[in-house]
């Protein structure tokens, strides 16, 4: 099996390490999820995560936010030592996620899913009895994610007569507001029609460079598309990480993912 997770990939040393898995497992009784899996994620870079259903995927995901503790090993956060830190303060810490599934409140707004959100972070979550539109920092913020992600003539629009891909952009949004430094996105073209996909992808593309982008996709062209290196897992394990051509040419990864396509 090959493995070239342990720093045989040539990186820049200018940027520090955003995010490192030390032989990370994860047990749900007799069956490991996630095997001792080792990753290396730059400040700035765009990974993917690639595998066929089951590979642990989803799983990586929930241990690298905090939804999940593991069994075994460690998970750093620029240098910090986070594995038993519970996901709301990995949030502050600015590690955003999105899901596989949309979850938003469909019979309001865009503004309102967003203020709701935005509100959340905020010390201000815990005042009952102030007005909402007494917020104006927040409208602000608000305004400023929805332009990030090209929805700003949709704030208005009630979120259940959106398209599903318009949803997902909002989703984004959503993430976008407490400025993380780690973005995690599950499946974030799962579902989407051809011309959403292509605008989800040129969404993410002119996201903040320094933002540290780490990607679960079946679409393998959109994760060749936005990523720098692509990691593959099988049966929870890092089968091996690499370049577009270096992932194509892989004849492991062709028997188990690409060839199933």
């Amino acid at each position: 099996m090959e493995n070239r997770q342990n720093n045989d990939l040539v990186r820049s040393s200018e940027s520090p390490i955003c995010l490192t898995l030390r032989d990370l497992s994860k047990s749900f009784g007799g069956l490991e999820a996630v095997s001792q899996a080792n990753l290396r994620v730059q400040e700035g870079e765009r990974r993917a995560i690639i595998g066929p259903n089951g590979a642990g995927k989803t799983t990586l995901f929930n241990l690298i936010n905090g939804d999940l503790q593991p069994t075994r090993g460690n998970i750093f956060f620029f240098g910090r030592d986070i594995t038993k830190m519970p996901a709301h303060r990995r949030a502050y810490l600015g590690i955003a996620r999105t899901f596989q599934i949309t979850n938003l409140f469909s019979n309001l707004t865009v503004t309102d899913n967003i203020f709701l959100a935005a509100q959340g972070l905020e010390k201000t979550k815990f005042v009952l009895l102030r007005p909402a539109t007494s917020f104006k920092y927040i409208y602000n913020k608000v305004d400023e994610v929805l332009a990030k992600v090209g929805m700003a003539e949709k704030r208005k629009e009630v979120v259940k007569n959106l398209s599903y891909g318009e949803q997902r952009q909002i989703e984004v949004a959503m993430a976008l507001l407490g400025e993380p430094r780690l973005l995690l996105l599950d499946e974030p073209t799962a579902g989407l029609a051809p011309a959403e996909s292509a605008m989800m992808v040129s969404l993410l593309k002119n996201l903040d460079k320094k933002l540290t982008i780490l990607i679960i996709e079946h679409n393998i062209d959109v994760a060749f598309e936005l990523c720098h290196l692509i990691t593959v897992l099988n049966f929870g394990q890092v089968l091996t990480e690499g370049n577009k051509e270096e992932i194509q040419s892989n004849e492991a990864v062709q028997k188990i993912y690409l060839k199933k396509r």
